[in-house]
């Protein structure tokens, strides 16, 4: 008799600690960060990339999000449209697209990087996925029609699908001595801290808390 007591306590406990939510996770959500080389931190630690960097800031000021850091080197917005599917099944609350640098410096037509950037916010938005658009700069040396085009179109997709945007992803850390890798292309460790503490107001109005 006391044995059976003894597994039918055991049984109610047990239950009890599979059954009860672990600390944090029922409200924890979800931002993917979804880029290129400048997202998947080429050339540093991934402890030092922005995306961790910016889960460090979220949990420092108590916002329930975790960052899952979706970059890819070389990748351009004709392969992000192509694994757009892949980031919305992680059912984010927010993803913060960087896209676009890639197509710029192969010179690729203003008109189809704004198309493939169009659709990807889209399926975002028809989904209830908020965006956050990074918007880059390209080198002088594309000529000023191009390099003015391209800029000019991360403002016109903010405005045309409401969301905000980041004018220039890499503001105060491009080209400055110190905060980019050899290849001054790419920020250092100590860069995507200042990319970071820049995104950071445009990026708190989507939160909750």
């Amino acid at each position: 008799m006391k044995v059976t007591v003894f597994i039918f306590l055991l049984l109610i406990t047990v239950s009890a600690v599979n059954g009860a939510p672990k600390a944090g996770n029922s409200t924890t959500r979800l931002i993917v960060a979804f880029g290129n080389s400048l997202t998947a931190g080429y050339g540093v630690a991934l402890d030092e990339a922005y995306p961790s960097l910016l889960e460090n800031r979220l949990r420092k000021e108590k916002f329930p999000y975790r960052v899952v850091n979706a970059g890819i080197s070389g990748e351009t917005t004709s392969g992000g449209l192509s694994r757009i599917d892949s980031v919305i099944r992680r059912k984010p609350d927010i993803v913060i697209v960087e896209l676009g640098a890639n197509d710029g410096l192969r010179g690729t037509p203003v008109e189809i990087i704004q198309s493939n950037l169009g659709q990807m916010i889209k399926q975002l938005q028809k989904k209830k996925i908020k965006v956050l658009l990074a918007g880059m700069r390209l080198p002088p040396n594309y000529g000023t029609e191009y390099t003015d085009g391209f800029h000019r179109m991360y403002l016109d997709l903010a405005a045309k699908y409401k969301i905000p945007v980041i004018p220039f992803f890499l503001e105060g850390a491009a080209a400055t001595e110190g905060l980019n890798q050899a290849d001054g292309l790419h920020p250092t460790a100590e860069g995507y801290k200042l990319v970071v503490n820049h995104l950071w107001p445009y990026l708190v109005p989507l939160l909750s808390k």
